[in-house]
């Protein structure tokens, strides 16, 4: 059992706040996607699935749910969001799909060619720069040939038409490049989707398959109550870290949260967001 005092993650993983953000994220995020398994083309083959950086376990269930005949596997480094995954899974008697801590960042006690398919999704702001290589060399050692990759993340926080939305936005997006993560060259998206493709050609991955996700989070569409939350949670727990860099100043950020938090609420706000899913098959039966 690994412990979490030495994650990479840009927020606490024990946070019960973060255990909260992330059941809401997790839901806009499937259903942005369509679904579980959007984009690949064969899920009859799959028997073997794992989940890295599983969060609260949402995509696992779904999938062990879709897939009764797979066995489902979600790893995370955090103790309470395993605990919650394991606790929901029993309640809604799937007993396909089991969950275990482990640090994503490091080698994973996983077999070679164990897996039919590795999922990942919103790894941003978990991974470092200098880990993304040696984490990717591990999912393809997981994977049997004529698995799949399936990576998926945000292009950056959306764009809006609220000026303080926006601005909170390019905070967030400053304060995460500038602590190691992505490869945005001016800290102005997160800078992980535009190199997937990339990353997987150049693994030796076959069949590359490339769908964007838009989420409409604008004020009559459905998913505007969880991204209002996501948002203002998101920046509340980013608060310390953007003041400690000197991007803004304490009182500021206050004063700009509260004005995104009522531009949300105007019934002319309007917003969109992408994410990128990339899958590629491993070579080889």
């Amino acid at each position: 059992m690994e412990s979490s005092s030495s994650h990479t993650y840009v927020f606490n993983p024990e946070s019960p706040t973060e255990l909260a953000r992330l059941i809401n994220q997790d839901q806009m995020l499937t259903q942005s996607m369509g679904g579980p398994f959007s984009g690949l083309p064969d899920t009859f083959s799959l028997h073997n699935i794992l989940d890295l950086g599983c969060g609260s376990g949402g995509w696992v269930l779904d999938a062990a749910l879709a897939l009764p005949q797979a066995k489902v596997k979600g790893v995370d480094i955090s103790h309470i969001m395993v605990d919650y995954a394991n606790a929901r899974a029993q309640t809604q008697q799937l007993s396909n799909a089991s969950f275990s801590i482990m640090d994503i960042s490091g080698p994973l006690d996983f077999p070679d060619a164990g897996f039919d398919l590795v999922n990942a999704r919103a790894l941003f702001a978990v991974l470092k720069r200098e880990i993304w290589p040696s984490f990717l060399k591990e999912c393809w050692r997981m994977l049997r040939p004529g698995g799949f990759l399936r990576l998926t993340e945000p292009l950056d926080v959306g764009h809006t038409s609220s000026a303080a939305v926006n601005r909170l936005g390019a905070l967030c997006t400053q304060a995460i490049s500038q602590n190691g993560y992505g490869f945005a060259p001016d800290g102005t998206f997160f800078g992980v989707a535009h190199l997937m493709a990339h990353w997987l050609q150049e693994q030796g991955y076959q069949h590359i398959h490339k769908q964007a996700h838009p989420l409409d989070f604008s004020a009559h569409a459905d998913p505007w109550a969880n991204q209002y939350h996501n948002i203002e949670v998101l920046y509340y727990q980013l608060k310390p870290l953007i003041v400690k860099m000197g991007l803004i100043a304490d009182f500021a950020f206050d004063r700009l949260q509260q004005q995104a938090l009522a531009d949300m609420q105007r019934e002319d706000f309007f917003a969109l967001s992408f994410s990128l899913t990339v899958i590629g098959q491993k070579q080889g039966r």
